[in-house]
């Protein structure tokens, strides 16, 4: 229990640092401010730094306080006197004796002030001195301190464990305690937890001791332990002394080329050791976005980088706690290679340009020039640094087309008048914005003043307005619309003839919003969408567009680009993996920016998990490949699904799905194979998102089962005679190994075991004997045989089922004198198949006979009883015990021993005693007996026999058994049989059978039950 949550007013923890020394010292105090009898036990000081850890332990008792008071006034014997100035701290002796004024007594009750004193703390000895009246206080504390302690004997152990033990890591221990009561329960704690029997924890009992062995101590060990015996409980701590980890074998120099793969291997002395890995002295970071990978195989350990670069390069070392090792690691660039140089190129004017080069190796930047200075990328100019194959990138130089285009200005005014002097041109064409004002004057001439007619089409809308003065006519538009977009003519008419013209009004306006964003796929924090162009980009040509996202569960839009994107696809990125998200879109040209369009439909980013880890295979068989691995160490918010495992034959691309549902567990067998094949495996981690990157096992693995040896690997508790009480279970698993599985056979005595007494089953790793109730014929060698193909172990396992022990064969006398008998026994036939340990000696007087236990776990089979008392007669009876208890019955002594006094010998005369014992007699028989219907009637007759004979009732000689219309009764040797509510039906003929081991006697009756009459 971790105190610190339970300080209070009754426990207080305080730490102090003194910073004035050398080496700083930290104080760790626990005050109890008023124990109690629960605050007794183990307490545990743990102190951790960094990956240091150290502790201690100690016991607290708390003991009741003394209750014999002195028989002296304490007030006043502390009082000081003013007259021995040397004498002060101890009793003012003087001052008791001296003649005192008789004062007239206060009626206050007296106060035990020893008793307060004793129950109170130390800092508050001032404080009830001062109440009390008492002013030597200095003597008060030294005859407190001259106050003997009682120490409490304990009841339960001899000899306690010792405060502290310690052992070298890997090494073993004994626990040992003394009981000072064989027989109490006894427990053992680890941590407050109960430790059962297994193979590290072995228990042996010696005599009254009791022994615990800690086999292969690891620093789990390390830790407070406990043993219960009765109520009484003792506690140890044990330390665990970690053995210095040493270089095995050292790290070798390593000299590379970039993108290659590292492997620095090191061996240490002892499997799982912590160490560190330092780069230039500093420790090599090994979290999940690392370059540095670690792992540890056994003894081994490795650091490897899977794609070196120059950076790399230094000094790597490992640090263990018994060494270190360093190495130097060189990484240099690798040669560079030009597979296709440069080449000259002729081009037309306007045309785009593409120059382009292949290198090796592939990552080395590349960098631009023309007529010696550095090209930068532009709208113009768009460098790619692209891995067309896998050791032949290519950096390409595109210079595309350049395209000019011009725009008409936006109108300022409202109105605009265009002058046309000639309509016959063919790009008299006039723009206007969408909703602004239009008016054409047009300069006419003919005599007479000729007719004008405007039409577009067959007729022209309302809402233009043509209007003729003079020498000119106009067209009018007050708002104008798309609609108004188109050809207009114009007809002049007079009596010399006509003439026409044309013009092209153009009316521009913003692009109809696109249509709703279509998302393409979906990343962990990004997603591609793709859209179509408006329908209606407003007679002008689309510039780009906008893009805005928003949180489905949100009102408000981000604008995610602020330059136009000219392309109708785009990836929105850092967007919050697992929240869901929409997107719109908006088109620009020169005349403004659209309405948005509709929001995509709802989308939630979500990455695929990494790939799973610790690959390896765990079993071979001549059709199966058996493999297991470790989760993904990243698994985002669409969490994971299962696992998809894959295979190919070794020299192909073909992979296989092998499971055709996802895997939940992280071990799967593939089956199926080809025998003598050679196959890749490899497992990817599947989510909502999709699959991960695939983990491959590095090394092909070759389908056939290897042939292993079978071996029996006994526990170490069955290496012992494994004993068992009568009517107890015995449960016992034998583990064992071998490929391909065992054949695994059974022997007891040499002969095959029976199914029908002991159960056995068989797995591939182990067996199992069951007995649910054990019996003595249980007991013997059993043999298991466990063989692969010409390949077999065995193993014997020793069971031992032992019951409780017979009495002596017989008990005698072997002589009386003065207050002592001397008692001679034989052991018994029957040792309940285990070791006698002990005998219980009993004694009787011939009066009472009421039994005394004179010693227990005797071991001899001769003993003198002594301290008889003179003038009793004495009878002995002897039990006989085993590991499993006292036997059931005890063997008494045929004669009585008469202690009598000495000098005086009485010779009392011998009488032979009257054998009382009579076969049965029945006294008084059974009478013919009527009965009515409905009321109980009773059969009695007497017997007398000795010993006392087993009475049976019968009805026409049947015996009456189990029914409840029957009571049979037997007192005193009268016999009674009650008929409940008799019928008709139980008349008959009744008997009463007397039976002992002298003889047998009957007595028959008839009963007669007659019906009722019914009166009216």
């Amino acid at each position: 229990m971790d105190l610190a949550s339970k300080t209070g007013k009754h426990l207080q923890l305080k730490e102090t640092f003194d910073r004035q020394t050398k080496v700083k010292i930290h104080t760790f105090e626990m005050h109890i401010i008023k124990a109690k009898d629960n605050y007794a036990g183990n307490y545990r000081c743990e102190v951790t730094y960094k990956d240091k850890f150290d502790s201690c332990s100690f016991d607290l008792e708390v003991k009741e306080t003394e209750q014999g008071s002195q028989n002296i006034d304490i007030r006043s014997a502390f009082k000081r006197s003013s007259e021995g100035q040397e004498d002060a701290g101890e009793l003012d002796f003087s001052g008791l004796l001296k003649h005192r004024e008789h004062k007239q007594q206060d009626d206050t009750p007296e106060v035990d002030v020893w008793e307060i004193l004793k129950n109170a703390r130390p800092d508050e000895y001032e404080k009830i001195a001062f109440m009390y009246g008492i002013t030597d206080l200095r003597g008060l504390l030294k005859r407190m301190k001259k106050i003997p302690k009682e120490e409490k004997k304990s009841a339960a152990f001899a000899k306690k464990l010792e405060p502290a033990y310690q052992v070298d890591k890997g090494s073993k221990i004994r626990l040992v305690v003394d009981l000072a009561d064989p027989t109490v329960d006894l427990k053992w704690y680890k941590n407050g937890q109960e430790i059962r029997p297994t193979p590290k924890y072995i228990f042996e009992h010696k005599g009254t001791q009791r022994i615990m062995v800690i086999n292969n101590c690891s620093s789990n060990d390390d830790a407070a332990y406990s043993v219960v015996a009765g109520e009484e409980k003792c506690t140890t701590e044990l330390f665990v002394k970690e053995l210095p980890v040493k270089i095995v074998k050292d790290i070798e120099a390593v000299k590379t080329t970039v993108n290659e793969r590292i492997e620095l291997e090191c061996e240490v002395s002892e499997e799982g050791a912590q160490v560190k890995w330092m780069k230039n002295g500093v420790e090599v970071p090994t979290g999940v976005r690392s370059r540095y990978r670690i792992k540890c195989e056994g003894t081994k350990h490795y650091l490897v980088i899977d794609d070196a670069s120059r950076d790399d390069t230094g000094t790597y070392s490992i640090m263990a706690s018994g060494g270190t090792s360093e190495a130097r690691v060189q990484v240099d660039l690798k040669p560079l290679k030009i597979y296709q140089d440069l080449q000259d190129i002729t081009v037309l004017l306007g045309k785009p340009i593409k120059l382009h080069c292949e290198i090796y190796p592939g990552n080395v930047p590349g960098r631009w020039y023309r007529n010696g200075q550095l090209i930068q990328p532009s709208d113009r100019l768009n460098i790619i640094h692209r891995n067309k194959y896998v050791f032949y990138p290519k950096i390409t130089l595109l210079y595309p087309r350049v395209i000019h285009r011009a725009f008409l200005p936006k109108f300022i005014s409202l109105v605009h008048t265009l002058l046309l002097d000639g309509l016959n041109f063919p790009d008299n064409t006039v723009t206007v914005v969408a909703g602004n004002k239009l008016r054409l004057e047009i300069p006419i001439s003919g005599e007479p003043a000729p007719r004008v007619v405007w039409t577009k089409g067959e007729r022209v809308s309302h809402r233009v307005r043509a209007e003729t003065y003079g020498d000119q006519t106009s067209l009018t538009i007050e708002v104008t619309e798309r609609e108004d977009t188109g050809n207009y003519k114009i007809v002049l008419q007079n009596e010399a003839g006509e003439a026409t013209a044309s013009v092209k009004i153009k009316v521009v306006d913003i692009p109809d919003p696109p249509d709703a964003p279509l998302v393409t796929e979906v990343g962990g924090d990004w997603c591609s969408m793709t859209w179509e162009p408006p329908k209606y980009d407003g007679a002008s040509p689309i510039l780009g567009y906008f893009i805005e996202r928003k949180k489905k569960q949100s009102s408000r839009w981000m604008r995610l680009n602020f330059d136009l994107i000219k392309e109708t696809s785009f990836e929105p990125k850092k967007m919050i993996e697992g929240v869901p998200y929409e997107v719109r879109i908006f088109a620009v040209n020169a005349i403004g920016v659209s309405k948005p369009s509709e929001p995509s439909k709802a989308f939630t980013p979500l990455a695929v998990t990494s790939e799973p880890t610790m690959l390896v295979v765990d079993d071979v068989t001549d059709t199966t490949v058996t493999v297991k691995w470790r989760p993904p160490e990243t698994i985002g918010a669409a969490g994971l699904d299962g696992y998809l495992v894959e295979y190919c034959i070794e020299g192909t691309d073909d992979w296989v799905i092998s499971n055709k549902e996802l895997t939940e567990k992280t071990k799967y067998t593939i089956t199926g194979l080809t025998p003598g094949c050679k196959i890749l495996v490899r497992v990817k981690a599947v989510n909502k998102a999709g699959a991960s990157a695939p983990r491959s096992l590095q090394h092909s693995v070759l389908v056939k089962e290897v042939v292993e040896p079978p071996k029996i690997r006994v526990p170490r508790h069955l290496k012992q005679t494994y004993t068992r009480r009568v009517g107890e279970a015995v449960n016992l698993v034998v583990p064992f190994q071998g490929k391909p599985r065992p054949k695994v056979t059974w022997l007891k005595e040499g002969k095959p075991v029976e199914p029908s007494h002991v159960s056995i089953r068989n797995t591939d790793c182990d067996s199992i004997i069951f007995i649910r109730k054990a019996e003595r014929s249980h007991s013997g060698n059993y043999e298991m045989s466990v063989q692969v193909e010409n390949y077999a172990d065995t193993a014997v396992i020793d069971i031992q089922i032992v019951d409780l022990p017979g009495p002596p064969l017989s008990v005698t006398i072997e002589d009386v004198w003065g207050g002592n008998v001397a008692l001679v026994w034989t052991p018994p036939k029957d040792s309940g198949n285990a070791p006698i340990t002990g005998y219980t000696i009993q004694k009787a007087d011939k009066k009472t006979m009421e039994w005394y236990t004179c010693i227990e776990h005797y071991h001899r089979t001769c003993i003198t009883i002594t301290e008889l008392v003179v003038g009793n007669e004495y009878f002995f009876r002897i039990f006989s015990e085993n590991m499993c208890g006292l036997s059931e019955t005890a063997t008494q002594t045929k004669k009585s021993a008469l202690i009598v006094k000495e000098g005086l010998q009485v010779k009392n005369p011998e009488y032979s005693d009257h054998d009382f014992k009579e076969a049965p007699k029945f006294t008084q028989p059974l009478i013919n007996t009527f009965a009515v219907a409905g009321y109980n009637t009773t059969l009695n007759c007497s017997v007398r026999a000795n010993p006392r004979p087993k009475v049976i009732w019968m009805k026409n000689k049947i015996t009456i058994l189990g029914d409840p219309r029957y009571r049979m009764f037997s007192n005193q040797g009268v016999c009674t049989l009650e008929i409940r509510k008799p019928s008709p039906y139980d008349g008959g003929m009744y008997t009463c059978k007397a039976i002992n081991d002298l003889g047998e006697a009957q007595v028959d009756c008839k009963l007669e039950v007659k019906a009722q009459k019914l009166g009216f």
